[in-house]
């Protein structure tokens, strides 16, 4: 079945569908990594995104449902050049076509995605809209007039409180979106969690004395979520924190820094990112839409992205309280950068300077 993939400024592409099979308007993003779609799709910062893998061939190793991100997918859609209709690997549980019609999301392929790509990069993110019926210029617009996401970790957190892992040090973990790799990074380090919903008050969170708290990664600007701002400034006077992406820059705002939305933002796995203390260069995966713009006066930066020079990481200048944009735990990606997860463990342990 064919169907037609409309970006915002009128540019159009037309294509072979897969998946589940439904008009879906989305947020258009291209992803840089040549494996891991499966944790891709199911990331939750991806959530109302339609995904462009610049990768041409995708789909040829199935799924696998052990190395999902989320409890289920969160991408609205995934557009290819190519999708391995013939797949080989001794874990494979299902097809991607399979996958994404059990979690309803669409697929379009034999898209030309390397002039796809061109354009997002020269036009920047935008809206885009997978039909399969004719409509006229009115009813496009009128169905990205109708599309606005906003407070999106509010659709990704977990609905309530929950426990996991066992261990010497006690964590609690505000999910904004939180991905299982996260989880299961705090897990090898001897940890017992418990992960709150993002809409969780300080004094709750404090009320089970954890040894530090960790802020999630999530979808969205963080500016739409300036209640869960407040509570992060309480925190920071209490305890040791680690924050993600989103919690990074909820960092930035609640320390009176600015954060802004990226041309096209940073999604794949082979973002290469310095660290200042030492230049020591790391391939880091990432996946975010938004960054920190000004730096916050009370916080240092620590890491700075080799490719356009945004801030990819901060520490307190007096308070045990760090941060990074990218992802340390992977997923897909490199673990080159998981050791930020060891200097947090050495916060929590009273080695912070």
């Amino acid at each position: 079945m064919k169907a037609t993939l409309i970006l915002e400024n009128g540019r159009m592409f037309r294509g072979e569908a897969f998946g589940y099979r439904h008009d879906v308007t989305a947020e258009i993003v291209f992803q840089t990594g040549m494996t891991g779609y499966q944790e891709v799709l199911t990331d939750p910062s991806y959530y109302g995104q339609a995904i462009v893998m610049t990768h041409p061939h995708i789909g040829n190793y199935g799924v696998n449902l052990d190395v999902s991100q989320g409890r289920t997918a969160f991408a609205s859609a995934l557009i290819v050049r190519s999708r391995a209709e013939a797949t080989r690997h001794y874990k494979e549980e299902m097809g991607l076509d399979s996958f994404m019609k059990y979690h309803k999301v669409v697929g379009l392929q034999g898209i030309d995605t390397r002039a796809l790509t061109k354009e997002i990069r020269e036009k920047g993110t935008m809206k885009a809209l997978i039909t399969f019926s004719p409509l006229s210029k009115k009813q496009v617009e009128e169905r990205f007039r109708r599309f606005e996401l906003r407070r999106h970790a509010m659709f990704t957190t977990c609905p309530e409180r929950y426990e996991r892992g066992m261990g010497s040090h006690r964590i609690a973990v505000m999910d904004f979106g939180i991905k299982e790799n996260i989880l299961r990074q705090l897990e090898k380090r001897n940890t017992a969690m418990t992960i709150f919903p993002a809409d969780t008050s300080a004094e709750e969170i404090l009320k089970m004395n954890p040894d530090g708290i960790v802020l999630s990664n999530g979808p969205g600007d963080p500016m739409d979520l300036p209640e869960i701002i407040e509570e992060i400034k309480i925190l920071m006077d209490k305890k040791p924190i680690l924050g993600i992406c989103l919690g990074h820059q909820l960092l930035c705002l609640a320390t009176d820094g600015k954060t802004g939305k990226l041309p096209f933002g940073h999604h794949g796995s082979n973002h290469p990112v310095e660290r200042l203390e030492d230049g020591k260069t790391f391939i880091t995966a990432q996946n975010h839409n938004y960054t920190v713009v000004d730096m916050p006066e009370v916080m240092e930066c620590t890491y700075r992205n080799l490719n356009d020079g945004s801030v990819e990481g901060m520490k307190h200048k007096s308070l045990p309280v760090i941060s990074v944009q990218f992802h340390p735990e992977a997923g897909p990606g490199p673990y080159d950068a998981e050791d930020v997860f060891d200097a947090f463990m050495a916060m929590m342990e009273g080695k912070h300077e």
